[in-house]
């Protein structure tokens, strides 16, 4: 009997995916859970546009408003854009680069699981006395003087996802740094894998300062340290630069991936190699670099005085030139192209004009003086959605139906999808458009209401008409993929028929394997080239077909990190419940223990053999 024989029922796929190590349906889940995470964040963004759709307005109280704020700019940024865009690069990276799986599979099941576990533990405080109410930035003398155990819940809760998303992006760099197939040089990489390369190392030195954040002001508040409160000795101030020197690097570990995914939608429906492939590399690069540059232009109105301020000034303006070389070679991409119009490449076009209009109002705050009057106004509400949603939502959708087929071996709804495009897109344009001219006009941001007698009324109410727009798009988008489940019409590998990486030659359903023999790359857009030559397989072999080492499945990153979720309840209740300290100590003990069971048991995982793989290819044909 073959050894890729599965047991079926709804309990065993269950047990599947909670024990799973399989980058695929890794993929699954971050795409599942980020996308529960986003329609929670949804609801809340529509919940502020109710609050703020006319003047004097009591839908929500100010405290509620605040918490609602807090928690969608939260869930939004941690819980829905990064975890979904981990999802889209575990499920094409390590096909793109012709590995059989990333470089830790166990890890990057339990980074998956601490993201979880950690998103559910803060939104747990909705339940459990009142959400964070700091503002998503979280500033220090607004989160000490904050009451109740929201803002509790917010570091503890993003301490356990900070550290999923910190595993996850160690993993990744590893397994492009030593896993590409042969052939695959740097040079030869599809900009989908440079962008995630380019956004795990940001994700590695970025995060070390959050973290540092988030424990200081966990020990502000639980254990009275200090470290914040300028009374006893602290500095107010040093929580912003800690948590900007992570906030800036995390807008480009967002909109990296975006700019992937947008590469490889413009060269596929264009029909033509990526125009300026090295300098559009280069450009991936120089952001990274130049991203950890510009955090204090976050703090222009703080008092750094002049020459900080000149120097961030300059570093921002200095990143806009590589991200504009960006544009500029999607852009020649296009020109001349065979251009297909799919759903993919209309949130591509949508993409440019939208993005760019984000970039220029960022350029803008670039200039001191300027933002010293916008600073806190609604512009910087309007530019910062620009940026995420114009870039990192609209590559979340355009992913969703390009990827899709891969995934999943079916096809969204065409027609569907581009209702959801006009709907998404156009409400978007209306939201957040005339939300420049409101900051422009005065408009605070974080106001629960506002006076009728500020002339802010009607363009606020546009606003609020936009988000209705935006939600019908997304609920256009989840009939789409219900209707689509329940076709399951099966489309094969190379749906779009002009894929050009690797990871549309692989046969459909993808096996878990991935590939039989690793694939030998002869160039960029390697299937591109196998099919211009006739290759029917699409893939030239650089080994002979052999046994295949596959890792076990484990339960062990679910255990390890449900022992932390519960530690976390105790070090939130220490002091005021008696039950605090043991839960703690048996939290860590079911931690401890599950890691002290990995590194004792000798795990070596099982081998697929040759004959299997052979009389499996015979049972296809």
């Amino acid at each position: 009997m073959s050894s890729i024989a599965k047991k079926k029922g709804f309990g065993a796929t269950l047990w599947d995916y909670l024990t799973t190590v399989d980058h695929k349906k890794i993929a699954i889940l971050y795409l599942a859970a980020g996308g529960l995470f986003f329609v929670i964040g949804g609801i809340e963004a529509m919940l502020i546009r109710i609050q703020l759709a006319k003047p004097d307005n009591d839908f929500v109280s100010a405290g509620l408003f605040n918490e609602i704020i807090t928690m969608h700019g939260t869930t939004m940024i941690f819980l829905a854009a990064m975890p979904i865009l981990f999802g889209y690069m575990n499920a094409v990276v390590p096909l793109q680069i012709g590995a059989r799986d990333v470089a830790f599979p166990f890890l990057n099941a339990l980074g998956f699981w601490m993201f979880l576990f950690g998103g559910i533990f803060l939104n747990l405080s909705w339940f459990l006395g009142g959400a964070p109410d700091a503002g998503w930035t979280s500033y220090a003398s607004l989160s000490l003087a904050s009451p109740g155990h929201g803002i509790d819940f917010y570091a503890l809760g993003l301490q356990i996802s900070g550290a999923g998303t910190y595993i996850a992006g160690i993993n990744f760099l590893v397994t492009i740094i030593n896993m590409r197939a042969p052939g695959m040089t740097y040079m030869r990489m599809p900009l989908m894998t440079w962008t995630t390369f380019v956004a795990s190392a940001l994700i590695l030195f970025a995060f070390p300062p959050l973290t540092i954040g988030l424990f200081f002001m966990i020990f502000d508040r639980m254990f009275g340290a200090n470290f914040f409160d300028h009374t006893m000795g602290g500095n107010t101030i040093i929580w912003e630069h800690l948590f900007w020197i992570f906030g800036h690097p995390e807008v480009y570990i967002l909109i990296l991936p975006a700019f992937g995914i947008f590469s490889e939608i413009f060269a596929l429906f264009s029909r033509k190699r990526l125009f300026g492939y090295s300098s559009m590399v280069f450009a991936v690069v120089l952001i990274g670099f130049l991203g950890f540059m510009v955090w204090a232009h976050h703090m222009f109105t703080v008092g750094l005085g002049p020459t900080a301020n000149a120097i961030f000034a300059v570093a921002t303006m200095a990143i806009a030139v590589p991200t504009g070389m960006k544009i500029f070679n999607w852009l020649l991409t296009i020109w001349g192209g065979s251009i297909k119009v799919t759903t993919p490449m209309l949130y591509a076009l949508g993409f440019i004009p939208s993005f760019v209009a984000g970039g220029v109002t960022g350029v803008m705050q670039a200039a001191a003086p300027l933002d010293y009057q916008l600073h806190d106004s609604y512009f910087i509400v309007a530019h910062f959605h620009y940026v995420i949603v114009g870039g990192v939502v609209l590559a979340i959708l355009a992913a969703l139906h390009l990827y899709w087929p891969l995934m999943f071996n079916q096809m969204l709804s065409e027609k569907l999808g581009k209702w959801t495009f006009w709907f998404f897109f156009i409400g978007f344009h209306l939201t957040f458009f005339i939300q420049h001219f409101l900051g422009l006009m005065g408009m605070p941001r974080r106001v629960f209401t506002f006076g009728a007698n500020q002339g802010w009324d009607l363009f606020n109410a546009i606003s609020s008409f936009g988000a209705i727009f935006m939600a019908i798009g997304v609920i256009i988008l989840v009939v789409n993929i219900i209707i689509t489940v329940v076709k399951n019409e099966k489309v094969g590998n190379d749906p779009w028929e002009d894929g050009r990486t690797l990871e549309w030659a692989i046969p459909q359903p993808v096996p878990f394997y991935n590939f039989k023999q690793t694939p030998l790359v002869r160039g960029l857009d390697t299937f591109w080239i196998e099919k211009q030559e006739g290759n029917k397989e699409g893939m030239t072999y650089a080994e002979p077909l052999s046994d295949i080492h596959m890792p076990n499945n484990s339960f062990i990153p679910f255990v390890m990190t449900f022992g932390l979720f519960v530690a976390a309840f105790g070090a939130l209740y220490n002091g005021e419940k008696d039950w605090a300290i043991p839960v703690l100590v048996l939290g860590l003990a079911i931690t401890l223990t599950s890691m002290a069971v990995r590194s004792l048991k000798d795990d070596h995982g099982y081998h697929i053999h040759k004959e299997d793989l052979m009389d499996d290819e015979g049972g296809k044909k």
